[in-house]
């Protein structure tokens, strides 16, 4: 028998309302991995009501800016203490490889580090008046309750990309996860209550996105709501959240664009590549999935690319020599299969891969894929697909690259490879894209802001930019003088 999961409400594991469950499976063999409680509204009421109490409990209303960072402080040294365990459950849940697994868990931490070492440093200002006798100053304020709802493809460093920085500043949290991948978020929210967090403070509820994440977004209850997902899903969760007046923070999709010249070392930018559209089976929102190679070096790069993605070992997600696990789930496989199909029927041509397989374990696989003879035009060039399925373009000048790289509806991110400097600064300025990678890719830290243009989301991640995302502002202004009030029609200033 699989284990079962509860929900994680008010600092325990809650059964859910309906008394149902549902099961989770390992993508690399269809396995039963656990069942997980199904959340609804009643569930959502029940989370949120926990995490308003919290909000105003003094164990965390009054807790000093300082002790809140030795508490994110503590659940990153108890991550980094169960890294091992946290690694193998996500790689089970969502297919991803282990060894990479181990290098998120590795890092994350780090996140923890950040936020923890910043929050005693979120003050406001004094601000100068024309009347030396008033005083006026700022202050920044939690919100209250944030509503969370996670992706699969990386569930605990974006759920943490939320979490931290909301703990940070004195917000309580109720995550939603993805219903393919529950384990690891529940697991973290059992650690905050261990390295001292109040109950309540962070809250988990499981299951689907019409019976549990929609009931969420539209909570009252809700001082902000923050999602990672598709950009469908995000149009819908920002209009919900303007509705009520409150603040949203999205980070959506992308069809990122990585751009080759003829000046930069071929082999590095075929790794880079590689990297950017094979790794994690595509199934990252900043994949690299429209590659731009230079007439002059196109075939070789082309030749690189397309030898190094024949020999992509695809396998058992554990095994230290994988280098390609399945797709999340078998309707994403079938998305992926299906993308595919399309472009060729637009007239594109599968240079290699193109098929879907079990990976000799059962699972949902797809062979890494180079399409070649497609145009910018095509749906299979335009839209998401989320899987390890690269489109390869040749131009000519840079500004033909910048006019196909920016004719895109999506403005996560760009790659750019390069010896030469004046040309990177120059492309990095005019990509319409949140994050500009240059001989390099898929590099990121807590400590660098990320935003999405465009259909590619709203708001910060990261950073110290991103606590204006979980603050709101106050202006306070002091008369220190004790006399007379002056004529009471004349604005003060």
């Amino acid at each position: 028998m699989s284990e079962t999961l509860q929900h994680f409400i008010g600092g325990a594991p809650t059964p859910p309302n309906s008394g149902e469950y549902f099961e989770s499976t390992n993508p690399a063999t269809r396995e039963v991995l656990y069942r997980a409680a199904r959340g609804n509204a009643a569930d959502i009421d029940a989370a949120v009501a926990a995490a308003t109490e919290a909000f105003h409990d003094p164990r965390w209303r009054d807790l000093s800016q300082t002790k809140r960072g030795h508490l994110l402080r503590r659940l990153g040294d108890l991550i980094g203490e169960h890294a091992e365990e946290l690694a193998r459950s996500e790689s089970l849940d969502n297919g991803k490889l282990l060894r990479e697994m181990r290098g998120q868990l590795a890092t994350l931490p780090e996140y923890y580090y950040y936020y923890g070492g910043l929050a005693d440093k979120v003050h406001g200002e004094v601000i100068p008046t024309s009347d030396r006798q008033v005083l006026n100053y700022t202050m920044r304020e939690p919100l209250g309750v944030v509503g969370a709802i996670t992706p699969w493809n990386s569930p605990l460093t974006l759920t943490t990309s939320k979490l931290a920085p909301a703990l940070c500043v004195g917000n309580t949290v109720v995550i939603k996860p993805s219903e393919y991948t529950s384990a690891t978020v529940l697991k973290l929210a059992e650690l905050a209550i261990e390295a001292g967090f109040p109950p309540g403070a962070v809250n988990v509820v499981t299951g689907f996105g019409a019976e549990a994440g929609q009931p969420l977004v539209d909570h009252r209850g809700l001082a902000k709501i923050s999602f990672t997902g598709s950009t469908a899903t995000g149009s819908r969760i920002a209009a919900a959240a303007a509705g009520r007046f409150i603040g949203s923070t999205l980070e959506l999709g992308g069809k990122s664009p990585n751009i080759v010249f003829d000046d930069a070392d071929i082999a590095n930018a075929a790794t880079g590549v590689v990297a950017g559209i094979f790794a994690a089976a595509g199934q990252t929102c900043i994949a690299g999935s429209r590659v731009f190679a230079h007439r002059a070096i196109y075939d070789e790069l082309l030749d690189r690319v397309a030898e190094r993605a024949r020999s992509i070992r695809m396998g058992n997600p554990l095994d230290d020599d994988t280098e390609l696990g399945p797709l999340a789930f078998e309707d994403q496989r079938d998305k992926v299969a299906s993308y595919v199909d399309l472009g060729r029927s637009e007239g594109a041509r599968v240079l290699t891969g193109g098929r879907a397989t079990d990976g000799g374990l059962g699972g949902f696989f797809y062979e890494p894929t180079v399409l070649v003879d497609v145009t910018n035009e095509m749906r299979v060039v335009r839209e998401e697909i989320f899987g390890p399925v690269a489109a390869v373009m040749p131009f000519d000048t840079e500004d033909e690259v910048i006019a196909l790289a920016n004719d895109t509806d999506y403005g996560l991110a760009a790659g750019i490879w390069t010896s030469n400097l004046a040309r990177a600064h120059r492309m990095a300025a005019r990509l319409d894209a949140g994050t500009i990678w240059v001989n390099t890719y898929r590099a990121m830290s807590p400590m660098s802001p990320r935003q999405g243009f465009k259909s590619s989301g709203v708001g910060v991640e990261h950073g110290t930019e991103t606590i204006k995302e979980y603050t709101r502002l106050k202006s306070v202004w002091i008369n220190t003088d004790e006399g007379p009030v002056p004529d009471p029609f004349v604005m003060r200033s």
